[in-house]
Parts: structure tokens; C-alpha cells; sequence
């Protein structure tokens, strides 16, 4: 494959996420990176992208003094 396969809209997309509760698209055909887990199938970007919307909720960063 050539080009970047984050782009286009043919093959589906995943929702990973990891331990720190972030959220990613990511393609089927790649290996999903150590630490994080699939979450979600899509067979469109848009509606990967509407499942992180509905799920994701911020993690507020605690003050440094």
C-alpha cells in the first residue's frame, strides 16, 4: 500500500482507545499499536468519528504547583 492509509474511505475504520482513556481512528488492516484495544467498527469515518463524540468524555489535567 502506498500513500497514508488515514485518508480515503474505502476498508473501514476502528475507535482505539487506551489506558488513559484517549480515543483514535484507526484502519482494520493495521496492526492496532501496544496499549491500546478496539473499541468500535465502522465501515465509514463518519460514523467512527460519531462514536468517539457519543463516548468520549475530556480528562481534566490536574494543576501543577
Amino acid at each position: 500500500m502506498s500513500g497514508n492509509p488515514f485518508t480515503g474511505g474505502e476498508a473501514g475504520w476502528l475507535v482505539v482507545t487506551n489506558a488513559s482513556r484517549q480515543y483514535a481512528l484507526w484502519r482494520p488492516y493495521l496492526d492496532v499499536p501496544k496499549g491500546w484495544r478496539v473499541v468500535h467498527s465502522c465501515p465509514d469515518r463518519d460514523g467512527a468519528l460519531d462514536h468517539v463524540e457519543q463516548n468520549f468524555t475530556a480528562v481534566a489535567e490536574t494543576p501543577t504547583t
